[in-house]
Parts: C-alpha cells; structure tokens; sequence
C-alpha cells in the first residue's frame, strides 16, 4: 500500500488530485473552528448537552463544528435532505422525471437541489437555535441569543445567513472534490467529520479506565467495545469486497479476413453497490421530522410520542423541570432514568425498513437492466443459457433485487445491531457502528477510486 501511495505521488495528476482533496479537507476543518456571531457559546454547549438525540446526529454530519456552533454546524446534511425531497419527486411528478433523463434537465435538477439545500439550512438553523434557546432560557435562564424584540431577530437572521452560507460552500467544496479530487467530495466531507471525532472516543474510552482503573467491567466494556469495532470493520470490507460475477459470451464474427468476439467475460455486480448511501439518507430522513418540531412547543402532544416512541433513546417530559428526562431499556451510565422504560423498538423497525426502502430505491436510478442488456446484444453479447433482449434483461434485474435485498439487509443490520450492543455497553458517543460503517466505506471507495486511476496509468494498485 505504501507503495502505491509512492508510486501515486510520482504521477503529476494524481499528486494534483491527491493535495488537492487534502487541502479542501483542511479548510474545511479550519472552517470548522470559526464561530458564527450573536451565540453565547457557553449555552449553546449546555443545549447540546441535554439535547442529544437531534446533536449526536448534527454532530455525526458536522464534526466538533456543530457542538461550537461554527459556520458549518449544519454540515452538509441540509443538501442530503434536499437530494432525498428531489429524487423522491423525481419519481413523482413526471415533468421531473423527464428532465433527469436529459443531461441539461439533470443539471437543472441538480441546481434546484443546491438552492433548497441552503434553504433547509436556514431553516433548519432557525429552528434548532430558537428550540434550544427556549430550552436553556427556561432551564438556566441563560439565553443562547441575546436581545429582545428587533435585536433579537436580527441576531436569528445572522445567525441563519452564516449557517446557510457554510453549508452552501460545503456543497461548493463537495462539488470541487468530485471534480478535482479523488473520491466523492460529499462522502470525503463527511468522512472528515466523522475522523475529527475519533478522539472524542477515544478519550471518552481512557477517562473511564483511568476512573474506575480496578473495576473489571469497565475493562471488559473496554476489549468489547475494541473487538466489535474490529469485527465490524473486518465484516464491511469483507462485503464491500463481495461481487457477483455474471458470465458474457461474445458471438464471434468475421469482419473482412479477420474475425473478431468469442471471448468469455464477465458482468461484475457488487454485494452491496449503493455503498453507505442508504443508510446515510434513511438517518436523514429519521431526523428531518424532530428537525422541524423544534418550531413547536416541546411539551406538545406530538413532542412527547415523538420522543417517546420515534427516536433512538427515548425521553418522556418532566414538567417540573420543563423538560425531557432520559428513559430506556438500555442502562448508561451517568444517566438517572425515570418513569416506565420504553425502549426504541419503533425508531429501529422503521429505520430498518428505510435502509431497506431506500437500497432498493437508489438501485431504481443507477441500474437499469433493460439498457444493460441492450449494450450487451448490440455488441454481440449474451449470458449463456439466457435469451438477449427482454429475457436477458430480466435476469440482470432479478439478480439486482436479490444482491439489494442481501446488500440492504447488511446495511440495516450492520447499523443497528452493534449499536444496540454497544448502548447496551454504555458506549453512547455517536462513534458507534455507523459512524464506522461510513468510514470505512468511504475509505473502500476512496482507495477503489484511486486504484482505478493507477491503473489507468499501468501501476500496481491496491487490488494486486
């Protein structure tokens, strides 16, 4: 491997692209360290503090930027959201539909994605501002943003310019990775964001052991936790790695005096081709609807089932303390848990069934079998035993909804059993299973990316 990197580094375009992705990544997290005006840090921390369910994940897409409250605490999660909304309408509305065919309607519909994705940031800045200064203000009567009146709508209108601004260069740095770079720029952004939390675990790990150093368990929680993460980490490379091989035969034919086709071949379909893209969107999609509670009074009705039964650990409301107080099957330590127990069984099922649901639903727009099979009989190829045209197509689809069945399964099991494992461990730093299953992920098509471009170039890559 270390040679690759060598060998890569000899090659002037791949250098190029190589520093380049770096040093989009660096301003990035430099970014990540400037904070946005008219927020009284020291609040805004004890927000994040007692609101965990709605930070762990912001944080997750962010890095530390949403726990200071930087130009880029919305992170790039407001464009994910935006691309949900617009593929979702794609398949809806059939003006849509026919523009993502063409190549200018593609274009349109990707411009129209950037704006709503700056859009979603100021609101969603918005909400989660005035959400969390209501809670701290009623709590602690400390408020998040200072003024009344004007003063303080000017502050929540500068605070959502500089958040929407963050996220609308973010969107611009993704674009330049992907373009420039080496890798998907979105998917590298929240790589970076997810690496820059890593010591957080890893101090949150060594301040337990050095607590309570003669304590078995916390030893045992210690190796477990370690050799989960191995196992997990050994498991997706092992599936990304997986692919089905469906054999081609080429007819031969005699063009002139020499005749040309007759080789064997094969159709490459990974085990898990959409990569982390389903889970990433299903995560979105759990959140976006605790996103806009934040506009409305958090004693509600809806608030408390929501909480209760919709998000990965529940709370139920303490009206004497005006707000919501932990509530799980799950023991953590450091946490007093009240009233009856509920567990996230909800949250999980439908999480489940969106990885699912959406595994099937990105295969919808970047497979097509019909065309596939096309290209193979317009080029004289054929999948021995299987007819070209409509049966040969057919086949190829039937193999697609199988490996997005088995693909999508380990997604949704992947993130959601070795999480409950760990909550179970006590381990609640959102450096969990997901956050792993996205790094390496990224990582797996990051070096894959890589490679392809060292071959191209004739060098030994990192599949040899």
């Amino acid at each position: 491997m270390f040679n690759t990197f060598i060998n890569a580094f000899k090659v002037k375009d791949i250098r190029k692209k190589i520093l380049f992705t770096l040093l989009l990544i660096v301003v990035y997290r430099l970014g990540s360290a400037i904070p946005i005006p008219g927020v009284n840090i020291a609040a805004w921390q004890a927000a994040t503090e007692r609101l965990t369910a709605m930070t762990d994940f912001m944080s997750l897409m962010s890095g530390s930027a949403f726990s200071q409250f930087t130009i880029f605490a919305m992170g790039i999660s407001p464009y994910i959201t935006a691309s949900i909304i617009l593929q979702l309408l794609t398949m809806a509305i059939p003006a849509l539909e026919k523009m993502s065919k063409e190549e200018d309607g593609r274009e349109k519909i990707e411009k129209i994605t950037r704006y709503a994705g700056v859009g979603l940031a100021v609101v969603q800045s918005i909400g989660i501002v005035i959400s969390y200064n209501n809670v701290i203000k009623s709590s602690y009567n400390q408020p998040i943003v200072n003024g009344e009146g004007w003063a303080f709508v000017g502050n929540i209108a500068i605070i959502a310019i500089c958040a929407a601004a963050g996220t609308a260069f973010l969107m611009w740095l993704g674009e330049r990775i992907t373009e420039k770079g080496i890798g998907n720029g979105i998917s590298m952004l929240i790589f970076a964001s997810i690496v820059s939390r890593v010591d957080e675990f890893a101090i949150e790990r060594v301040k337990a052991i050095i607590a309570a150093p003669d304590e078995v368990g916390t030893w045992v929680v210690f190796v477990l936790t370690i050799v989960t993460i191995l196992a997990l980490i050994t498991f997706v490379v092992f599936i990304d790695k997986a692919v089905r091989k469906v054999p081609v035969q080429y007819a031969k034919r005699v063009v002139g005096r020499k005749m040309y086709g007759g080789q064997s071949t094969y159709i490459p379909m990974k085990a898990n081709a959409n990569g982390v893209l389903p889970l990433i969107f299903a995560m979105t999609l759990m959140q976006f609807p605790e996103m806009i509670l934040q506009f409305f009074r958090q004693d509600s009705g809806f608030a408390q089932f929501w909480y209760r039964w919709m998000v990965s650990a529940p709370k139920v409301w303490n009206a004497e303390a005006s707000t919501y107080v932990a509530t799980s099957v799950f023991p953590r330590a450091g946490v007093d848990y009240v009233g009856a127990q509920y567990a996230p069984y909800v949250y999980y099922i439908i999480y489940f069934v969106l990885i699912i649901a959406f595994g099937y639903f990105y295969t919808s727009i970047t497979f097509n079998p019909v065309e596939m099979s096309k290209n193979l009989q317009q080029n004289g190829g054929f999948i021995p035993g299987i007819r070209p045209g409509k049966p040969t197509g057919d086949y190829l689809g039937k193999i697609s909804n199988r490996l997005t069945l088995f693909g999508s399964l380990f997604l949704a099991v992947i993130a959601i059993v070795p999480t409950i494992i760990l909550n179970i461990m006590g381990v609640t730093n959102m450096f969990g299973a997901t956050s792993v299953l996205i790094m390496v992920s990224v990582a797996l098509e990051t070096a894959d990316a890589l490679d392809n471009q060292m071959l191209m170039r004739h060098y030994k890559g990192f599949l040899n």
